[in-house]
């Protein structure tokens, strides 16, 4: 087939609604053989297949979460709906089995439901392939705030539009439409926002992070120009302006704050709390005879440099602790007492460094610590003992989970930290908790 041939017939296929037919002629989509112009026409083709089978997977996570919201048929129900219908653990289920985050899944799950029981329009518009997930995840999340009337009003007023449109473009026309059709609503919803304003801290790539804080639009403005001042305040040194204005807002929160001391600001003040800071590190990366990682605590991985700024720094406490180096795997005593020790819970801690749920991310250190044979109230020496072996941090939805359910059920080397856990519809998933030092 000649280049202008393949290019027509990528053209028209662009035009066409996407279905099991079309899905099947897109093998033959060779970039090699098409012109610049059709491999643009591809691409829409192959992005409007991409919307076609993300409307099959809200169809599929719709079912699912239909299953586990409804009540069991005590009667007749069998194993798998009385337990998801009891437990609802589609989220978990579908986090497993999509390899995702339970609060992705979670989010999955309820774009679904809201895509299929109130935005019809809108999820026609995804299986044509006219607009993007994201499009509809927008319309979804965005008005579920509104009362299905509202909502229904919002979707019919951008329904036309939305092909047309970018993802951000949409965002901001849903943003506008839900404010029109519910001005009273977006005041109470704002007020409550403020009410839940708080701090935000996200790990990036190559020992850094993103740090700030979710508050009133208006404050985040004044804000912005107070940086921005500080920032010019430091005159022609070298730095670019993005690099001052960061340093400025460290400046501003910890240098000029008195009440913060101790190794997170750098140098000691006066009074006040400490800023507490933990790191695991190799005694030879820290003495400067390797130049090795380090892990910090929350974030992950950090180079031989920031460990030693945070060890060295006047008032950090330094503790030992023993490392397996074949698995990395933290050692240590056990006692033989229902409640762990301080020591215990700290290498506990140290050791998964996240709950034990395959796909949970929640910190270990607000985790329950979790008996994985249970602990012999009666002669604890028979089984079941509180040592870091037999002991895992669960979340307390997940620790809730294994304990109380029945369809759920989890097993652990003790030797390697790998825990099975079997789900209700017998499906099994593996965990293991991360190296504390990867070799």
């Amino acid at each position: 087939m000649s280049t202008g041939v393949l290019d027509s017939w990528v053209a028209l296929l662009r035009e066409q609604a996407p279905s099991g037919e079309t899905a099947a002629a897109l093998d033959d989509l060779k970039s090699d053989w098409l012109s610049p112009r059709g491999r643009i026409d591809a691409l829409a083709v192959v992005e409007r297949h991409l919307s076609w089978l993300q409307a099959k997977q809200v169809e599929l996570l719709a079912a699912i979460g239909a299953h586990a919201d409804g009540p069991p048929d005590e009667a007749g129900a069998d194993l798998d709906g009385l337990f998801l219908g009891e437990w609802d653990c589609a989220v978990e289920e579908v986090a497993c089995a999509l390899k995702l985050a339970n609060s992705t899944a979670a989010q999955r799950l309820e774009t679904a439901r809201l895509l299929s029981r109130r935005h019809p329009a809108t999820l026609g518009l995804l299986a044509d392939g006219e607009i993007s997930y994201q499009q509809a995840r927008t319309v979804a999340e965005q008005c579920a705030v509104l009362a299905p009337d509202l909502a229904g009003r919002v979707e019919e007023a951008l329904a036309e539009k939305m092909p047309q449109q970018a993802a951000g473009q949409t965002r901001a026309a849903v943003r506008r439409q839900i404010h029109r059709v519910d001005p009273a609503g977006a005041e109470a919803r704002h007020q409550e926002r403020v009410r839940e304003r708080k701090l935000l801290s996200y790990p990036q790539e190559d020992g850094m992070a993103l740090f700030g804080a979710v508050l009133p639009a208006q404050r985040a403005a004044v804000m912005e120009q107070a940086v921005e001042a500080y920032a010019v305040g430091y005159g022609d040194d070298g730095r670019t302006l993005d690099q001052k204005r960061a340093d400025a807002l460290y400046d501003l929160v910890v240098r000029q704050s008195p009440g913060v001391r101790g190794s997170a600001a750098g140098a000691a003040g006066t009074g006040g709390a400490t800023a507490v800071v933990h790191v695991t590190v190799p005694l030879d990366v820290l003495m400067g005879l390797d130049d090795g990682a380090g892990e910090l605590k929350g974030y992950g991985p950090i180079s031989a440099s920031q460990v030693r700024e945070i060890a060295f720094t006047a008032g950090s406490v330094w503790r030992r602790l023993v490392v397996q180096p074949e698995s990395g795997l933290l050692v240590k005593a056990d006692p033989l007492t229902y409640r762990p020790t301080a020591d215990t819970v700290r290498h506990v801690v140290a050791r998964d460094q996240y709950c034990a749920f395959p796909t949970c991310r929640m910190p270990a250190r607000r985790c329950d610590l979790d008996h994985v044979r249970p602990f012999n109230h009666d002669r604890p020496e028979r089984g079941g003992p509180t040592t870091p072996e037999n002991l895992q941090p669960l979340c307390r939805r997940h620790h809730r989970l294994k304990t109380h359910h029945p369809g759920w059920r989890v097993t652990r080397d003790p030797h390697t930290g790998a825990a099975v856990w079997t789900a209700p519809t017998g499906h099994t998933y593996a965990n293991s908790p991360p190296p504390v030092l990867d070799g």
